[in-house]
């Protein structure tokens, strides 16, 4: 089945997994529009996105030489570690040779070339093709390149049977108020029923994820809640360093979850923490991150609190029979460049009902 709303482009998926490979620049060869927004939020975490701003002659007569001059303005003017030259959809169809111009361009940098479009059916294929380059560069072990692949596919997995790809169209949904869903969890944890709080976290996301255990936990701190948290030390490096810094503020803050998993495992967790519920026997369960990584024969008869950033994924964790269903607006860009944890919108209610 095709998905018939917007879905995540394999070019955008590209320049994230060049950040978390340590990338100081990435070239988009392409048109200055392409991929703008993600540009820039990029800039907030540190890497420099640059494009060879390929205007309509190019389409006709190829774009060589424009990635050759950029390639040697990134060298001269960000003496960058290692540079990554992504592809579009324009270089694609105009059979630009990225590797050829970063051989023609002279530079001594470290640099990968990865050759992408956004008409692949799912994004990972530009995670993957960003991956491989960088495995074939030496930059990653082809055991992490395995894993990764692994980790990709099982992703994929779940949004295709859970969420957002697992209809045609779904309708984009706010979720449910907060401060209702809000003194509900906090009766509950009062009341003396023994809950499960968990973290199943998608990379960076994970700093504002988090701060809701936080919270319960400041305001229940003597409830009957197992906390658990993917922020095992595995992964590329900003993925492992985002895991510690996370992991060292919770337990800073009072809360030393039971680890599960890692920040780029988040697909392949459902399984396992499912199996963790079954084993614990909560009456009720606050997961954030990626609710829907878990199947629902594991979440039957648990009154759920689910917190996802996205607005298409409120319906199919409704069909999944999760009660509460929460959206953390905004929270993408507002992670993007952190080094901290960030308060959340449920975690201020939260806080603000004592």
């Amino acid at each position: 089945m095709k998905s018939m709303h917007p879905r995540p482009s394999s070019i955008v998926a590209a320049l994230y997994t060049a950040r978390d490979l340590k990338v100081d620049v990435s070239i988009l060869h392409g048109p200055s529009g392409c991929s703008f927004k993600h540009a820039r939020l990029l800039e907030e975490d540190g890497m420099r996105v640059l494009t060879t701003s390929l205007a309509d002659n190019e389409f006709i007569f190829g774009g060589q030489n424009p990635l050759e001059e950029v390639l040697r303005y990134a060298e001269d003017h960000f003496s960058p570690k290692r540079i990554a030259v992504i592809g579009t959809c324009v270089s694609m169809i105009i059979g630009e040779d990225l590797q050829s111009a970063i051989d023609g361009a002279g530079i001594t940098t470290p640099t990968i070339a990865v050759d992408i479009h956004a008409g692949y059916p799912e994004n990972i294929a530009g995670v993957l093709r960003t991956l491989e380059a960088a495995a074939e560069a030496g930059w990653i072990t082809p055991e992490e390149m395995i894993r990764q692949r692994f980790m990709m596919e099982k992703a994929n997995e779940v949004e295709r049977l859970r969420g957002a790809a697992c209809k045609a169209y779904i309708e984009p949904s706010r979720g449910d108020l907060k401060h209702v869903a809000a003194t509900r969890l906090l009766g509950l944890a009062r009341s003396g029923k023994k809950g499960v709080a968990i973290l199943n976290a998608k990379k960076e996301t994970a700093y504002m994820f988090s701060d809701a255990l936080i919270a319960l936990h400041e305001v229940c701190p003597g409830a009957d809640i197992v906390y658990i948290a993917n922020l095992d030390q595995r992964g590329l490096p900003k993925v492992r360093a985002d895991a510690q810094r996370i992991l060292d503020e919770m337990t800073s803050r009072g809360v030393t979850p039971r680890l599960f998993g890692a920040l780029d495992e988040y697909g392949a967790n459902g399984e396992g923490l499912g199996k963790l519920l079954a084993e614990i026997k909560p009456d009720f369960a606050l997961i954030t991150g990626v609710p829907h990584s878990i199947p629902s024969e594991y979440t039957d008869g648990i009154e759920c609190f689910s917190i996802t950033n996205g607005p298409r994924q409120v319906e199919p964790l409704r069909d999944l029979g999760h009660t509460h269903v929460m959206v953390e607006v905004d929270l993408h860009p507002k992670t993007l460049g952190v080094r901290a944890i960030v308060e959340s919108e449920f975690g201020a209610v939260l806080r603000s009902l004592v």
